[in-house]
């Protein structure tokens, strides 16, 4: 399923620019209620179905942890894995599948923007620190003239990565830039360090050409990075970046209030999927109070 997915969305990621997965193929999911209505539990003795779109790490793993949980309930979690930030959005706003689970609140409003979409915030489960790491040189105290530096390349992740290295000394971006910030508002490079914007995905494969790279936090485990013990630099737990870039469960407008929805993100904040995540992923992801 994994290859013919990656064989349809190729085309796709060519043609986007938006960058931030165990799973079989469902069927489409059925129509949801409109806004006014909620859904209700299913009755004892049936089943419901929930079908989310993810990215492998570290989401389909915790995904697989609830599974369990929500089966208990009555409702069967079908996740399906996907290796690129555009069909999870896109497959959730055609109605194909209930809810997705891999972005965070700024890349969701910067998709519904560019690409029209109507996805909303149904839950925030959990945060991963941004980090600097090691590629050429194994220490920022290392950093030299026209050393190169990998970045993701799409609109929020960019941002929070020259803030990151701004934060290091690396760099600085013009007043108000935030979470808006591309290249064009670097406005001091003292050691006139390149920025090498990546597909997020693609940077774990140039870490060896690099001095630096910046990795989102799924990418650094796939990657079997500890942003605690490999990490040379990374965003703090208490840090407003954890409130601004938790991951959550995103629905289309007006299923957030199904009963399925609330029972998927009710699962996923237990304290079952905290011990989980706090147990397997050594401080590179963290759950979401």
């Amino acid at each position: 399923m994994k290859k013919f997915l990656s064989v349809i969305l190729a085309g796709t990621l060519l043609a986007l620019t938006l960058t931030a997965c165990g799973g079989t193929a469902s069927a489409p999911a059925s129509s949801a209620p409109a806004a006014s209505e909620e859904a209700a539990a299913p009755a004892e003795g049936e089943t419901e179905t929930i079908t989310v779109a993810a990215s492998t790490t570290p989401h389909a793993e915790i995904l697989a942890v609830a599974k369990p949980i929500l089966a208990e309930q009555g409702y069967d979690l079908q996740v399906t894995e996907f290796q690129d930030y555009v069909q999870p959005n896109n497959v959730v706003e055609s109605g194909e599948f209930d809810a997705n689970y891999f972005q965070h609140v700024p890349y969701l409003e910067s998709f519904n923007e560019e690409q029209g979409t109507h996805l909303v915030n149904a839950g925030g489960i959990h945060y991963e620190p941004f980090g600097i790491y090691p590629g050429q040189k194994k220490s920022l105290d290392e950093i030299a003239e026209g050393d190169t530096i990998a970045v993701p390349n799409d609109t929020t992740n960019e941002a929070r990565a020259l803030l990151l290295l701004q934060d290091n000394g690396i760099l600085t971006l013009k007043d108000g830039a935030g979470l808006t910030a591309t290249v064009n508002d670097i406005t001091d490079n003292p050691l006139n360090i390149k920025i090498q914007e990546l597909e997020a995905a693609q940077i774990t494969h140039v870490i060896n050409e690099m001095a630096y790279v910046v990795l989102n936090g799924n990418y650094a485990i796939e990657a079997g990075l500890s942003v605690a013990k490999d990490s040379l630099a990374y965003e703090s737990a208490d840090s407003e970046a954890a409130k601004t870039y938790v991951n959550i469960i995103a629905v289309k407008e007006g299923n957030e209030n199904e009963a399925k929805i609330k029972a998927l993100v009710d699962v996923l904040k237990s304290d079952e999927v905290k011990k989980f995540i706090n147990d397997t992923y050594d401080g590179g992801v963290i759950p979401f109070s």
